[in-house]
């Protein structure tokens, strides 16, 4: 059996491919090894998907976001090999996940917009490009989180419509304490400020929110891909939810900046399965 494991902020997406053709699929909450344990990703793995291996499994190809350190890697390697120890293990950070399932073997920029963002420019083999990603506190233009997060700042200073102000309490009752506790005390909280993208998804007629989206998007381009050179010929893509469910202000950006965006996918794990079945004959 080969294992797949695609990592985000909020997921992680399992698929388990057999020799028959088999996959089985399942998720668990995401893992990031600078914000979180190992022991979250151990337990979720041993309470999940160790119910569902039917028989051994031989390669383990893992690709999340937080692990392009060597020690990184060899933590979640080490994790694996608790189970399976005499598995080949690949650990590959979440951009090489997203160009080998978007681009297969063109080249091309490819880009992560969810929870968190990304972006990498890619040769049709390799990344041979990165502009660095400073994560959620710093940076992350254009994710869930940082979208979350400006929402959350105009919402507690009052500085969004009343109306609008009034409908988000209503479904997010907390008080300013409350807000702040879940940011930076409770686990999780750039999954906390991306989920605020639902209530503005469900908004987006409201100039505000349109707005609001629309300048994080142009933020994301401008500090991203367009630091990439010759970024006006090679082709543009994305996965992630952010990118999926805002697809269409996504390209308006894009083409009010001259970029070409080809695809756009909810995730990656499509692409991978298709990607790594080739290994299964190795």
């Amino acid at each position: 059996m080969i294992l797949i494991a695609d990592s985000g902020g909020s997921k992680i997406d399992w698929r388990l491919l057999t020799f028959d053709g088999t996959i089985v699929q399942a998720n668990t909450p995401g893992f990031n090894p600078y914000y979180q344990p190992i022991e979250d990703l151990t337990k979720n793995f041993r309470d999940v998907i160790m119910p569902k291996v039917t028989d051994g499994i031989n390669k383990i190809f893992f690709y999340g976001a937080g692990v392009s350190s060597e020690k990184n890697q060899l933590t979640i390697k080490n994790a694996f090999r608790e189970f399976f120890p005499d598995a080949q293990i690949e650990i590959g950070w979440d951009l090489l996940a997203a160009a080998r399932a978007l681009c297969g073997r063109e080249p091309g920029i490819a880009c992560i917009m969810g929870t968190g963002s990304n972006s990498c420019s890619y040769d049709g083999e390799r990344i041979v490009g990165n502009v660095a990603n400073l994560g959620w506190i710093l940076a992350d233009e254009g994710s869930g989180t940082s979208i979350g997060k400006k929402f959350l700042v105009d919402y507690l200073r009052e500085t969004m419509p009343q109306g609008l102000r009034n409908q988000f309490h209503e479904r997010f009752p907390f008080t300013r304490e409350e807000f702040l506790e879940h940011v930076y005390q409770k686990e999780r909280p750039s999954a906390f400020l991306a989920s605020f993208t639902k209530f503005i998804f469900q908004h987006l007629k409201e100039p505000y929110c349109y707005k609001l989206v629309y300048n994080s998007f142009s933020e994301f381009y401008e500090n991203n891909v367009m630091k990439y050179e010759n970024y006006k010929n090679l082709k543009v893509h994305f996965t992630g939810s952010i990118a999926f469910y805002f697809s269409d202000i996504l390209r308006q950006v894009a083409n009010d900046k001259g970029i070409t965006v080809k695809n756009i996918l909810e995730g990656p794990i499509a692409g991978l399965t298709l990607y790594h079945q080739k290994d299964l004959t190795k």
